[in-house]
């Protein structure tokens, strides 16, 4: 490059760097990078041609391009991911959230009663999206004839101002517990993860989004670490376990396979051997009528819905997430007795 880096000149010579390291998308890479590293958004990159960069941008850009052309997520690069209404912090030894988790958060928001009267938790323009999008599903769910958590067929609570309770299994970053809570202002999360740098980082997201008082995260297995006295209290048991079979964890893309968690991909042969137990801890920890939702691999859904029905889940339906692809797993728990919820909340969540 000349002596004399402009933002177009580090554009042009990013983009081909990368482009020679196999970057899938080397112009969007290098804009991305490029925004990080000078603090301008990529439509201020355009504005800006023929700004230098000053020695600390140029030193920054270049561990940042030396990182990505040795396949590193963009998202650890810089830091923090965009999801649904929130920006959660990403590091290694966490999976980075993706956009088809998106459409899990929406079926758990369109399955759970609405909100009670608060004041608007996000811009109107992000309120109506949502709101938009939750119809459709809701409207989905009318045409084929299932019915919904907090309908007159399966009432979800006799006082339907009281919070409701969810469950977020292997949290990760915390982006599910965190939209969930942010989005609904009567949910309260118990997040759980095996893992200490997820739970950590979790703990980091709540703290960032302050939801300390809506969302707790534990260290445990799956749902162990929730005492027995919480179980027949939840509203929604909601996961994104792993699922990757592992046969096809060989195939992945080679930036996921060499820098996320194995721990937070393989889910076994036929990728439900986390699920399954998931699935049976759930049917415990639900009340009648609660909702279970777990991403899937889209190759073993059925199998999940055996699974799922086995474990005493009606209603068992599948959602495609937003390739098309089949996706989420949906059910309810059958309808009868209702446990209250009694203890506070997140101080004795064990």
């Amino acid at each position: 490059m000349n002596n004399i880096w402009t933002i177009k000149s580090a554009l042009e010579w990013t983009e081909g760097y990368l482009a020679e390291k196999g970057d899938e998308n080397p112009r969007l890479s290098a804009q991305w990078l490029l925004s990080e590293a000078t603090g301008l958004t990529r439509m201020h990159l355009f504005v800006n041609f023929d700004r230098p960069l000053s020695e600390d941008e140029r030193s920054t850009l270049r561990d940042y391009v030396r990182r990505r052309g040795a396949g590193e997520p963009l998202q650890y690069i810089t830091g923090e991911v965009a999801f649904r209404h929130i920006t959660v912090k990403v590091r290694p030894g966490v999976l980075i959230p993706r956009p088809e988790t998106e459409v899990l958060v929406s079926e758990v928001l369109a399955m759970l009663p609405a909100p009670a009267k608060h004041e608007a938790q996000w811009n109107p323009e992000a309120a109506e999206r949502e709101n938009a999008a939750v119809e459709a599903v809701k409207k989905a769910l009318d045409e084929a004839g299932v019915g919904l958590i907090g309908s007159e067929e399966t009432p979800i609570s006799e006082d339907p101002a009281r919070p409701l309770l969810v469950a977020d299994l292997c949290t990760g970053t915390g982006c599910i517990a965190c939209s969930l809570a942010a989005e609904h202002p009567d949910v309260r999360v118990i997040a759980t993860d095996i893992a200490p740098e997820a739970v950590a980082l979790a703990r980091e997201n709540v703290a960032a989004l302050e939801l300390d008082d809506r969302v707790a995260v534990l260290e445990c297995s799956l749902g162990t670490g929730i005492g027995e006295k919480r179980l027949g209290t939840f509203d929604a048991v909601v996961s994104n376990p792993p699922y990757v079979p592992t046969e096809v964890m060989a195939d992945i893309p080679r930036e996921v396979a060499d820098f996320e968690p194995a721990l937070a991909l393989d889910g076994g042969a036929d990728g439900l051997d986390v699920f399954r137990p998931l699935a049976a801890w759930a049917a415990r920890a639900l009340k009648p009528g609660g909702v279970l939702a777990c991403e899937l691999h889209e190759g073993h859904l059925d199998a999940a819905r055996a699974v799922a029905e086995a474990a005493g889940f009606t209603d068992v339906r599948i959602a495609d997430d937003l390739a098309g692809r089949p996706r989420v797993l949906v059910g309810r728990k059958g309808a009868g007795a209702s446990a209250a919820c009694g203890a506070a909340f997140p101080s004795e969540a064990r």
